[in-house]
């Protein structure tokens, strides 16, 4: 619950194409200089490193040469052999920023294709026109060509037109002219686009999700946007907007429990972020991906996105917070619970210390909403800590953590509501307390059994082998059962 969609309103800057190149222009030499640091530090060959994390040697040889990007899967195998800690997806997550060079396209074609997801029309699922903003807010999801400018959306009846005319849904893509008149149409399809997201973020967490929606329309953007640089010109305000849904389509796809096509999308959010150094969205994306590894149950690897949004910016505040409140989660898993404590504070007193700038880019770790989804990372990480190590002095202090975060949790906000009231049930048999545990749960074991969203789920989990386990003959233990069965039915 610490994530959430932020728009940094930076000027326009290019790169050229995506890796964290080296002075020898291999995309991902850094990458492959610390691999072959580590694997001589072990004393093994590529061919002993391949046969150890089930890769051929001439993949270890092209990764230390920095030719391709390291696969998630691989890097995980990578430090969990070598015993780094997390290093390696440290630096596959640390921001890559790589000067434009004359005669290149503005941005590398490949990013653009292949997409995962549902490939449907744009138009399908246009949200509610009682939802539609007259501006576009001056935080958060802003304008992605002008920042904080509150620019005015076209009427939610113009879009369609917008769509079908000299736009990007009728063909391959569109073919925008340098005039003035094609960069004001420009401007107005991208804040309608811009609308429909906001309006498709309110919609999809507060009911099932507009997985088909923001797919279909994630697509038109990928295809307007590869026409706009084959042509010559950076695409800056389609791959800015791109990242944002691709943001939210791999959030949808993580609730309903579809890690890899999450994954992938959060995959392309982050190159498209990387392609016009749009920081803020490198690194919310960067904690949805440290969520997703979590339900993965692979803390090395979230340690080392988590480390990656502190390395984004060192200047903003709330990247940093954001970065300890993950570091915490992820030490929590892996039972470290000095590290763990030591980022939990390190969160608090970066979250005290928030200012206008940060609470700009980053409006849902602003006030009483922050304040929440502070207190309900620390409690799931104390939570984790007590699951890891037995210490119920640890799964207290999540009681009264998670405990501030529901009583903070606005009425339209059900599904956190729900996440949190497992994760406070969990937190009470986690401290000894079996029956406290099961009241909690019994109000919403029915919703609970209902709810499709992977996290509900994983709490539901958790809280159900810690019930049945040293306390399966208890009355109320069975009890729970028996409601946990019949909410089944």
């Amino acid at each position: 619950m610490t994530g959430g969609s932020a728009r940094a309103a930076g000027p326009a800057r290019t790169a050229g194409v995506t890796g964290p190149a080296g002075a020898d222009g291999a995309p991902w030499a850094e990458f492959g200089r610390q691999l072959r640091s580590l694997r001589r530090a072990a004393g093994l060959t590529q061919l002993q490193l391949g046969l150890r994390v089930g890769y051929h040697h001439s993949v270890v040889s092209r990764l230390e040469a920095g030719l391709r990007e390291p696969p998630v899967g691989l890097v995980r195998r990578l430090d969990a052999v070598l015993e780094t800690g997390g290093e390696l997806a440290a630096t596959v997550a640390a921001p890559r920023e790589v000067p434009r060079r004359p005669g290149r396209f503005p941005a590398d074609p490949a990013l653009f294709t292949p997409l995962p997801g549902v490939d449907a029309p744009a138009g399908q699922g246009a949200p509610d026109s009682g939802m539609w903003p007259a501006r576009l807010p001056a935080e958060g999801l802003a304008c992605p060509l002008h920042g904080t400018a509150g620019c005015a959306v076209p009427d939610p009846g113009e879009l369609p037109a917008l769509l079908d005319g000299p736009g990007p849904a009728g063909g391959p893509a569109p073919s925008w002219g340098t005039g003035t008149g094609a960069a004001v149409a420009e401007a107005e399809l991208l804040h309608g686009l811009t609308a429909v997201l906001a309006c498709l973020i309110r919609e999809a967490f507060r009911h099932e999700g507009r997985v088909t929606a923001v797919e279909g329309l994630l697509r038109t953007l990928a295809r307007w946007a590869g026409e706009v640089n084959s042509a010559g010109r950076l695409p800056y305000g389609q791959l800015r907007l791109g990242a944002q849904y691709a943001q939210v389509a791999g959030r949808l796809r993580m609730e309903r429990g579809q890690i890899g096509v999450a994954m992938a999308w959060f995959g392309h959010g982050l190159r498209w972020a990387d392609a016009v150094q749009d920081a803020s969205a490198r690194a919310t994306l960067l904690s949805d991906m440290c969520t997703l590894v979590r339900l993965d149950g692979d803390p090395s690897l979230m340690l080392g996105y988590a480390q990656g949004i502190g390395a984004v910016d060192a200047r903003r505040r709330w990247m940093a917070t954001l970065s300890d409140l993950y570091q915490a989660r992820g030490h929590a898993l892996s039972g470290d619970a000095a590290a763990c404590r030591r980022h939990i504070s390190l969160a608090r007193r970066g979250f005290a210390r928030l200012g206008p700038q940060d609470h700009l880019e980053a409006p849902w770790m602003a006030g009483a909403e922050g304040a929440m989804r502070v207190d309900s990372a620390i409690g799931g990480a104390l939570r984790d800590l007590a699951v890891a190590t037995g210490d119920r002095a640890a799964a207290r202090r999540a009681i009264d953590a998670t405990a501030r975060s529901r009583a903070q949790v606005p009425p339209q906000m059900r599904g956190a509501r729900l996440l949190l009231t497992l994760r406070l049930a969990d937190s009470w048999a986690c401290a000894g307390d079996p029956g406290a545990a099961v009241a909690l749960a019994s109000e919403v074991l029915p919703e609970a059994v209902r709810s499709r969203e992977s996290m509900v789920t994983a709490e539901l989990r958790g809280l159900h082998s810690r019930l049945t386990g040293p306390w399966a003959d208890l009355p109320e233990v069975r009890a729970y059962r028996e409601r946990l069965l019949d909410a089944g039915e």
